[in-house]
């Protein structure tokens, strides 16, 4: 049963039909496309998440069944996560790695978890903008907008900020689960506001589906307190208790059935003779902790690092909140304040890493931002407008400065400044990536010029500028600074260099280095190394750090092994690579 609509003076929210204008299709269209397709191409995997997660999709693409049960990097295993975003990787590279490449071929993947994000939180917010209990004051003569139409100039204005949201650009680009675990969220946000609508079995399972998905992708816990908490929830609706109770049953029992999937597959086939389930358990229990002063401490660094990673979200949310207080029960505003609290209460114990907290918030913040830009005033709006247009067209200025300075040698400060981070590196000129660039830049000076110029009464007008601020600087530093950027994250060089000093492929190298490491030397190198299997290898390769001070003379000399390569990254001045071969 739907409940009744609140009193009309309660409503914050007052448009015309003029203001619910929703912006194109194929504009939406081409805004998501030039947001995720820059970082995604013409670059290699970089250290840490990106070429960690890719080299786990690339171990299962090209072995065996055992290394689809048991994800781990060319051996080293990766008790953490959980496996579903790496089996999705992994059947993309081996559907189409011979026709792109294996690395464009696992990023086909982060293409579709940012569609699958991106359109759920559109969709979430249109389901509940299109309630009864969201519409805004009837206006005295008439020409308020229709429930659908209002419902999509909301979800428009929700996908703005979700463009827009500053500490979501890298993860969004990354070949990583965290891309896939910020779509299961927005997924779950959507079910739930299905379900709501239209109270189903059907809708209580595909809840369950993205529960499920959401366990087998980074872990228990917070899947766990989701459904504890929408079981809860339940109680304080109009909805009949005993038909809650048996939909949250069926969500459990569609979860338990997902999450069975790999345990069964694992005790059926024994990878390695070992069970990563229970390594992933381990990891699982490990965060279930009481909380201590490092805990607070990451909490206030969690904070502050919300303040600009949550920027424009987090100003409107809190202003929804504020105006829509009275009606903080209706589902538009209950549904995703209950999400960002449920996430906010796992953040205090630190039952979460931070960067697990910041991704969860992403998609139900935003939701709740776009229910304030109906009540947001014009003045705050105007401040929004020209902080967006004076920060990022300063941004914008530096990076084409530096860029310039790095090209020409004038300044020659700056020029300095920027060489000195990347030691060997000889600046690249495209020409090609000179083009989009400029055109980057131009378009954001025109989408400036309309806004002050014509003051459109749009809804979306107060963030439209945030989301062509952070897509112009994105763009600028994937086309005029990712050679510069590659050479600093990427280990290509020198795992081509040191597989040079191994002759014989088939032989295997015991590797004590980083999982980046490992992942990069495996693909680039088309290193074998040992591990899992217990093969006895002929070479080992080492990674220590250079001392700073008094450096030794020579390296070390281990018995049984002779020292056959010592190498680094040239951007790398602290980092180094030795390989040994064991004497026969």
């Amino acid at each position: 049963m739907v409940p009744p609509p609140p009193p009309l003076s309660l409503k914050p929210a007052r448009l015309s039909a003029a203001e619910a204008r929703s912006l194109p299709r194929w504009s939406l269209v081409l805004l998501c496309l030039l947001y995720i397709l820059p970082g995604l191409l013409v670059r290699d995997p970089w250290k840490n998440i990106d070429a960690d997660h890719f080299g786990v999709m690339w171990t299962m693409a090209h072995g065996t069944i055992s290394d689809w049960l048991l994800p781990n990097i060319a051996g080293a295993p990766m008790p953490r996560s959980g496996p579903l975003a790496f089996w999705a990787g992994a059947s993309f590279i081996a559907l189409f790695g011979n026709l792109i490449g294996d690395v464009y071929a696992a990023r086909l993947a982060t293409f579709f978890f940012f569609t699958l994000s991106a359109y759920s939180v559109w969709r979430t917010t249109f389901l509940l903008g299109r309630r009864q209990e969201a519409q805004p004051l009837r206006l005295a003569f008439g020409g308020q907008p229709e429930a659908t139409d209002y419902g999509r100039v909301l979800a428009d204005g929700a996908l703005l900020i979700y463009l827009g949201s500053l500490g979501l650009i890298m993860f969004s680009h990354e070949t990583s689960a965290h891309a896939l675990y910020v779509a299961l969220i927005a997924f779950t946000l959507c079910g739930c506001a299905r379900h709501i609508d239209s109270p189903s079995a059907k809708h209580a399972a595909l809840i369950g589906l993205a529960l499920g998905c959401l366990v087998l992708t980074n872990g228990w816990i917070a899947p766990l307190v989701l459904c504890a908490g929408l079981g809860i929830a339940g109680f304080f609706c109009s909805v009949s208790r005993s038909r809650h109770l048996l939909h949250v049953l069926l969500a459990l029992l569609v979860i338990c059935l997902i999450v069975s999937i790999w345990p069964t597959l694992v005790l059926w086939h024994n990878p390695y003779a070992g069970s990563p389930v229970t390594a992933w358990m381990q990891w699982n229990s490990s965060l279930v902790a009481l909380p201590d002063i490092n805990t607070l401490k990451n909490f206030f660094h969690f904070v502050r690092y919300a303040l600009w990673g949550f920027w424009p979200a987090w100003p409107f949310a809190c202003w929804a909140v504020y105006t829509w207080h009275r009606q903080w029960r209706d589902p538009h505003i209950a549904l995703p304040l209950f999400f960002v609290a449920v996430f906010l209460l796992l953040a205090l114990p630190g039952f979460q890493r931070e960067d697990d907290i910041l991704l969860s918030m992403f998609p139900p913040l935003v939701i709740l931002a776009a229910f304030g830009l109906p009540t947001m005033k014009r003045s705050a709006i105007n401040a929004v407008d020209w902080f967006s247009v004076m920060g990022f067209t300063a941004a914008g200025i530096v990076i084409w400065t530096c860029w310039l300075a790095a090209q020409t040698g004038w300044p020659p400060r700056i020029a300095r400044n920027a060489l000195k981070l990347a030691p060997g590196f000889v600046p690249e000129m495209s020409l090609m990536a000179i083009l989009v660039a400029a055109c980057a830049t131009l378009c954001w000076f025109l989408l400036v010029y309309w806004r002050i110029s014509r003051r459109p009464p749009v809804l979306w007008r107060a963030v439209v500028l945030s989301s062509g601020g952070v897509i112009l600087c994105w763009l600028l530093l994937a086309t005029l600074w990712l050679p510069w950027i590659n050479y600093n994250k990427s280990y290509a060089g020198v795992a081509r260099q040191m597989s040079r000093h191994i002759p014989d492929k088939r032989v295997c190298v015991d590797a004590k280095v980083g999982v980046s490491q490992r992942a990069s030397f495996a693909y680039f190198g088309q290193i074998r190394f040992g591990g899992l299997s217990g093969e006895k290898c002929g070479y080992v390769l080492l990674q220590d750090t250079i001392p700073r001070r008094n450096p030794p003379a020579s390296p070390p000399l281990y018995k049984g092994m002779s020292l056959v390569w010592e190498g680094r990254r040239p951007s790398d001045r602290d980092e180094r690579f030795r390989l040994y071969k064991r004497n026969r």
